[in-house]
């Protein structure tokens, strides 16, 4: 008679889309998956599951082939990414090495993002409180980890959580205060919803490129999504690569300033807000090339021939 895991592993094994066995084999071995707590067909699991939420980085409905699968799930953390899953199953193992590791700079960070160490410890706590799944919703055990794709830095997602949760304070006591302190209440509680949508980063961010000009939208499409060389672009543009260079640290540091900005305009200090923008972008919510509107190959072709 088969094994629960072994069952497990032929089901994921027969579902379309598939990891290639001797990948799972590899990334197993490579990220020693047994120290976390972890069963082989739990990790072979999440290695679906993080393929499966960028779709491998293809274009939605294309079909990853197996080299695509491998390139994309050995460009992310694993073991970050298999120490926050088995945290968000409850995995002893995986609890005592995330206290081990993180929960001194958490603290640190909160207290950087306050501005207080009383603030911050408070907001630490509260954090880890809420990591650890103390919270349920619909008779389930809720982690926030679980959300955490893998593509940026761990930490980096954790300073994002700890500053989204300062600002939701802020709101939640902002709302709170006497409402004849306001003088248009309704439009307040408008103005909340669409921020409820979003973190504050990946809104600050969406803001940002919006704003952008599409020549500067152009640039930064070319240069970070299609991964083209200054040379290249310089060539296109017409202009000498040393111009380009400039232009697109031009562009780099003004889109910084209106993301910072915006970020102080959802309520955050000046140092939660620099705080913030240590976050990979990877792990945000934000269709980069949509808002980029030139993330394809041909578009930049396009741009070329005109």
């Amino acid at each position: 008679m088969q094994s629960v895991e072994g069952d497990a592993g032929e089901e994921l094994a027969r579902t379309p889309g598939a990891l290639d066995g001797s990948l799972v084999e590899d990334l197993w071995q490579e990220c020693d998956g047994a120290s976390f707590g972890l069963e082989r067909f739990e990790f072979q699991k999440i290695l679906r599951r993080a393929g499966a939420a960028q779709n491998f980085d293809l274009a939605e409905g294309a079909n990853a082939s197996r080299q695509q699968q491998a390139a994309y799930l050995r460009g992310l953390r694993l073991k970050e990414l298999m120490l926050a899953q088995a945290c968000s199953a409850g995995k002893d193992r995986a609890w005592e090495r995330f206290v081990a590791t993180y929960r001194q700079p958490l603290m640190r960070a909160a207290i950087a993002i306050t501005g207080s160490e009383t603030l911050g410890r408070d907001l630490a706590d509260q954090l880890y409180a809420e990591l650890y799944g103390l919270t349920e919703k619909d008779g389930e055990r809720r982690c926030p980890l679980a959300s955490y794709r893998g593509r940026g830095s761990l930490m980096g997602w954790l300073r994002t959580t700890l500053a989204q949760r300062h600002v939701d304070h802020h709101r939640r006591s902002h709302r709170e205060e006497p409402l004849e302190e306001y003088d248009a209440p309704a439009r307040e509680q408008a103005q909340e919803k669409p921020a409820a949508m979003f973190t504050s980063l990946e809104k600050a961010v969406e803001v940002a490129l919006q704003c952008a000009e599409a020549e500067d939208r152009l640039l930064l499409a070319a240069y970070f999504l299609d991964g083209r060389t200054l040379l290249e672009i310089a060539k296109v543009l017409k202009v000498h690569e040393a111009t380009v260079s400039r232009k697109l640290k031009r562009v780099c540091q003004d889109l910084r300033k209106r993301i910072l900005k915006n970020l102080q305009g959802f309520g955050l200090s000046r140092r939660a807000a620099e705080e913030t923008l240590g976050t990979d972008p990877r792990d945000l919510d934000v269709n980069l090339k949509k808002l980029l509107q030139y993330s394809q190959s041909d578009a930049f072709q396009e741009k070329a021939d005109s």
